[in-house]
């Protein structure tokens, strides 16, 4: 006899839900970056929230190279402040120096003499090309291209060593005074520069050639930290970064300063504004900076290298071991430091990243009352973080040099 059970359907269990085929939990994680990372160069850390590789939020946290600029400034005297001016921005130290020195000279109505003028100018443009090497070094190596890093190096010690001759130092190289310069160009000095700048002119177009055209450079760089031009004016943008986003500033031809005016120079401008603009104004003004130092070069006249006021400038060293009113005008501007009338001034040159403002203010003793810095670095790091809204963790990477951050100069 059969069974009821004989004619039942038998449907088969449904199969189990693969755990390949399920939602991801996932949810946004907080990640530090730095100090203690290549890319942060030991100087900021950076509080990126990720989703993901997308960035969503940013918190940029300084103050790892603090050194209470303005308040050592205000313990020594004026001219001891050079050595601190050159730990600002400490790749290009001698345009920190030219823009302190403008600013207690504008404060003392003193006349620089010409020479010194154009080795003031000349001097600043070669640590600008320092600056932009090391920069362009860096990227290429944090991108992958080491050799660019060597080609680099070696056209920046080239460079050092002239820098050294001339003032004896390489990196933090103390050269301008009030008033003038330390020292005048040594026996022969200017042939050997010519020299380096034809060596240098051949590993900037070696750099040129390996990343300019260079596939991953193009689609790491290109579209990638992007600022427009409205943006980057109400930031504050000044220098390269401000001309990448297409505004043509330049402190050097809106406000010329020095020798400038008598120099034929271009200054580039770019388009997209974003990392590989800010790449190619680094290449071009190294370019424009070799054309600066060879006019400096041909037009400079034999002169004085700093004025002859006895209030500002120290006596030459005959005076000071021959004569005692040399002897005591030498001891008291070291020990009390020189006079500096009343009031407030403000200068500013054309540094590395832009522009470089020293407010200087004095009560009339031998030290500064008051003495800040307008540090170009500071508007570019405070955008980084609009910057980077929504974009991929590795375009960090080249933004974060590109805008080239100093810790010496934003922190001060």
């Amino acid at each position: 006899m059969a069974k009821d059970t004989d004619n039942l359907l038998v449907v088969p269990a449904a199969p189990a839900e693969s755990p390949l085929d399920a939602p991801f939990p996932s949810k946004r994680m907080l990640v530090n970056l730095g100090p203690s990372h290549p890319a942060m160069h030991g100087t900021v850390r950076a509080v990126v929230e990720l989703d993901g590789e997308t960035i969503h939020g940013m918190k940029l946290d300084i103050g790892f190279l603090h050194r209470g600029f303005e308040k050592s400034c205000e313990n020594v005297t004026w001219t001891q402040v050079f050595p601190y001016t050159d730990r600002l921005n400490y790749v290009s130290s001698i345009m920190n120096n030219v823009g302190y020195a403008m600013a207690v000279e504008k404060l003392c109505d003193l006349e620089v003499p010409e020479r010194a003028q154009y080795l003031r100018v000349l001097t600043s443009e070669l640590h600008r090309m320092c600056d932009h090497l090391t920069l362009v070094s860096a990227m290429g190596l944090e991108l992958g291209a080491m050799t660019v890093l060597i080609y680099g190096m070696e056209a920046r010690d080239l460079i050092w060593d002239r820098l050294t001759e001339l003032c004896g130092a390489r990196l933090t190289s103390n050269y301008a005074r009030v008033g003038g310069v330390s020292r005048d160009m040594p026996e022969g000095w200017g042939e050997k520069v010519e020299r380096t700048l034809e060596r240098t002119a051949e590993m900037v177009d070696e750099i040129d050639r390996l990343l300019t055209r260079n596939r991953i450079v193009i689609d790491r760089c290109r579209g990638t930290g992007v600022i427009s031009r409205a943006d980057a004016i109400d930031y504050g943008f000044t220098g390269p970064c401000l001309r990448a986003s297409g505004e043509p500033y330049d402190v050097r031809k809106a406000t010329p300063y020095l020798v400038y005016d008598r120099l034929d120079f271009d200054i580039p401008v770019g388009t997209n504004g974003d990392n590989f603009d800010r790449y190619l104004m680094r290449m071009e003004e190294l370019k424009q900076s070799d054309r600066i130092v060879r006019q400096c070069l041909a037009q400079m006249q034999p002169g004085a290298i700093a004025s002859d006021d006895p209030r500002f400038v120290l006596p030459p060293k005959p005076e000071v071991y021959g004569s005692i009113e040399g002897a005591m005008a030498h001891f008291k501007i070291i020990m009390e430091g020189i006079k500096v009338p009343p009031g407030e001034a403000y200068a500013c040159v054309e540094a590395a990243n832009g522009e470089l403002g020293f407010y200087a203010v004095s009560d009339g003793s031998g030290r500064p009352y008051k003495l800040g810095v307008r540090a170009p670095g500071w508007n570019m790091l405070m955008a980084l973080p609009q910057i980077m809204e929504g974009r991929m963790l590795a375009d960090l990477i080249p933004t974060f040099d590109t805008v080239n951050m100093i810790g010496g100069e934003v922190e001060q």
